[in-house]
């Protein structure tokens, strides 16, 4: 591929008409594209990787001045990976802007107030929701419609993002607005919501907030101790909101579903590659650890011990032979 030219301007059109984009998505895309070029017909499955890979690289050369880049992330979420283990999680392509934070994007679509509503759903996932006993990072479907009212200001706020209605603090929304807005944040793809009726941020939303939630939820505290809410996967280095953590909560360690299977397969022990301490693979982040969370404790220990004694079973076999 030569130059930039109306090939990469289609594919960059195409992008722009959807937020995210699959390899399986970009096939029967750049066909099209191709076939129109080339004067002859290109059967999607002539589209390789490498083909996508080269669209890519060319549109974010001429992109780069205006602040703009196709990135791309892989899903977190493990129900893909549920029948077939030694699969990869889907790659997603989005076009993402690299200086302006999602939040200010928003201003243009959503009032104030529905902003404002935005930012209190995000405050409760990444805070609220994400703490030491649990890193859940997702907000049911009734507890958003509960924000909805205002409340007074969070105790620590950088406003990034963010603006203040004229006249003042920001107004309720009423239970439906609230509904709508969830709704349309969905539609749009900057949330999806589980069969449990859990809304998270969509791999566009992450890649679009990476810098944003880094530096608005990683904080010095009153004492000077820095707060870490946004975490990354100590493998991939990639955030991570779904996944598991180190059996120390103290610990950092933490490495998404599909990172745990490549990094211990080398591995003679599952150990947490910070801490070094034995992996139990029982705690987790995301949607999973609200539910472990809520389950009695007797009940999460005696799926540990399991586990546990699983390891030691296996690592003894090893020994011995």
């Amino acid at each position: 591929m030569d130059s930039y030219d109306d090939r990469h301007r289609a594919f960059l059109q195409a992008f722009m008409a959807r937020s995210t984009m699959t390899f399986e998505d970009a096939q029967p895309v750049l066909a099209a594209i191709i076939s129109a070029h080339e004067g002859r017909t290109v059967d999607p499955d002539e589209v390789t990787q490498s083909t996508l890979n080269d669209f890519v690289d060319m549109v974010n050369n001429a992109i780069s001045i205006f602040d703009l880049e196709i990135r791309t992330s892989r899903r977190q979420d493990p129900k893909e990976n549920q029948e077939d283990s030694s699969t990869p999680p889907t790659l997603v392509y989005a076009l993402v802007n690299t200086t302006s934070d999602a939040l200010t994007q928003l201003a243009t679509t959503y009032t104030a107030d529905e902003i404002a509503f935005v930012k209190r759903v995000l405050d409760y996932m990444f805070e609220e929701n994400n703490n030491r006993r649990c890193e859940g990072m997702v907000i049911s479907s009734i507890h958003a419609v509960r924000l909805s009212k205002a409340g007074g200001d969070r105790r620590r706020s950088t406003n990034v993002g963010t603006q203040q209605p004229e006249g003042g603090a920001a107004q309720n929304l009423t239970m439906q607005q609230a509904q709508a807005v969830m709704k349309s944040l969905t539609e749009e793809g900057w949330l999806e919501q589980s069969s449990k009726g859990n809304y998270s941020l969509s791999p566009r939303a992450l890649m679009e907030l990476r810098t944003w939630l880094v530096a608005e939820y990683n904080y010095e505290d009153m004492n000077g101790r820095m707060q870490h809410r946004i975490k990354f996967c100590a493998a991939c280095k990639d955030l991570i909101t779904v996944g598991q953590r180190c059996d120390d909560r103290d610990c950092p360690g933490r490495l998404h579903n599909h990172c745990v299977r490549n990094f211990f397969r080398v591995q003679q022990a599952e150990k947490c590659p910070v801490c070094e301490k034995r992996w139990s693979g029982t705690n987790f982040v995301g949607e999973q650890a609200v539910v472990e969370t809520a389950r009695p404790r007797h009940s999460r220990l005696s799926q540990a011990q399991t586990v546990v004694a699983s390891q030691t079973q296996s690592e003894a076999s090893e020994a011995e032979g």
